[in-house]
């Protein structure tokens, strides 16, 4: 386990935010690297940003080291108290227990694993996409980590996996609240196509979506449960009350619910599953504020959907950037996003994906709460979603040619921030400066959602 040199990094990068709150509040550190056409892909070891938002007190330095731990913590006691259904991988992320994925396995490779005692539990092609998805249960007796090594030592040229399971990017207090989930209807005429989620579900009753034309479907035991955290980012996406108002306001949002009611949802059969249904629903933006290890399967599915022109967008996650660079955000060809704060300073608790394309607003800002309020919110995962409006709203195009050029008009409203040229602060630039609703315009109350 990699855990204790992690935790030594970001103990010497609050060291070293600590050690400048003496110095100008936005504090210039040397950055490297540049962004590549797309996809992109910076490889390398995290960097510190360019241009960091300090803190200013120990209070705030605690309060940012929770916050840099705060998905570690949560994850550790997710595990804790669901032993029965949740194991380990051998670095300690979370996995779906008595069971393992197979990639696009060979009749040949399937024989080898029931040989070697597993059985099949679901076998199925996921829609919109080449790629062919068999759940296997483990042998009894086995663990995880033991069951991957059997597997691959009686078929080292297949391709095998644990069910890793994703958490969202930072969020913090109850995942589910009392709202509706249906589909609703809104006038027709307006832009931005469709729009995909992968996230939670999401309270369609709330005022800033009442008006929008939402379609949901679950992919964990469950069904759909709206949750806080896929509100908020549903709010920023396609939103509209009074001075409130998403990136995306005219287009038509499809949820994919990938948590349901059970300790075991975001796992990475979930999601896979959630972008092919997306895909098959000729959806060709897609957010995913979700962050995780990276997973065999989840490369494959997104490797198909990148290689067709659907657009990934993905929240680089705020574990900090002296934490292990973070997926889907990391894939090649994934459109990688940072957040920045009310004074367009990268969020300190920001991850370091392997590559970044683009920051957005991610704090002092307001977005959907439970019952019907507006909650203040904070983190990266609220910074995806105003960089996949504006992509939906710019796209015209399909296929690859259509999605590249989407992403060339977004570069170009970008604001070039950081050292000329791309870079691995703010990546090609920050974008949607105009759409942070301050709390106080909306009377967002209660404690910041993360």
């Amino acid at each position: 386990m990699r855990e204790p040199s992690n935790r030594r990094r970001r103990d010497a990068i609050v060291a070293m935010m600590i050690a400048l709150v003496a110095a100008p509040a936005v504090a210039q550190l040397p950055a490297t690297g540049g962004l590549p056409s797309l996809p992109g892909n910076l490889p390398g070891a995290p960097a510190l940003p360019g241009e960091l938002s300090l803190p200013d007190s120990a209070a705030a330095t605690r309060a940012l080291r929770g916050i840099m731990d705060s998905r570690r913590l949560h994850l550790r006691e997710l595990i804790r108290r669901n032993r029965d259904r949740i194991d380990v991988d051998g670095d300690g992320a979370p996995v779906v227990r008595g069971e393992v994925l197979a990639i696009a396995p060979s009749v040949a490779s399937l024989a080898r694993a029931t040989a070697a005692g597993f059985v099949v539990l679901r076998d199925a092609a996921i829609e919109g996409t080449d790629v062919r998805l068999v759940t296997l249960a483990i042998p009894r007796g086995l663990d995880a980590r033991q069951a991957i090594r059997r597997l691959r030592k009686a078929d080292p040229d297949g391709a095998y996996d644990y069910n890793h399971i994703y958490s969202a990017s930072g969020e913090v207090g109850a995942a589910s609240v009392p709202g509706r989930s249906g589909p609703r209807t809104a006038p027709s005429g307006g832009r931005g196509g469709r729009v995909g989620l992968v996230d939670t579900g999401v309270d369609t009753g709330h005022p800033a979506l009442a008006g929008a034309r939402i379609e949901q479907r679950g992919f964990a035991p469950g069904g759909v449960r709206p949750g806080v955290h896929g509100a908020a980012v549903a709010s920023l996406l396609v939103g509209r009350a009074g001075p409130f108002r998403g990136a995306a306001p005219g287009a038509t949002l499809l949820v994919a619910d990938i948590y349901g009611d059970g300790p075991t949802g975001g796992s990475a059969d979930a999601i896979v599953r959630a972008l092919g249904w997306l895909a098959q629903s000729d959806v060709r933006v897609i957010n995913v504020s979700l962050v995780g290890p990276p997973n065999a399967a989840l490369r494959a599915v997104i490797s198909s959907l990148t290689a067709r022109g659907v657009l990934i967008v993905a929240a680089v996650g705020n574990d900090g950037p002296a934490a292990p660079p973070l997926y889907p955000a990391s894939y090649p060809g994934v459109i990688a996003v940072t957040g920045v704060d009310g004074r367009d300073r990268v969020l300190p608790e920001a991850g370091r994906a392997l590559h970044l394309d683009f920051a957005a607003p991610g704090a002092d800002m307001a977005a959907a709460g439970p019952g019907g309020r507006f909650v203040t919110v904070r983190g990266t995962s609220f910074a995806a979603p105003i960089v996949t409006g504006r992509l939906a709203m710019l796209r015209t195009g399909d296929g690859v040619s259509g999605a590249r050029a989407a992403v060339e008009a977004l570069t170009r409203d970008a604001r070039d921030l950081g050292p000329r040229g791309a870079d691995r602060s703010y990546g090609r630039g920050l974008v949607g400066q105009d759409l942070r609703t301050p709390p106080r315009a909306v009377g967002a109350a209660g404690p910041i959602l993360r």
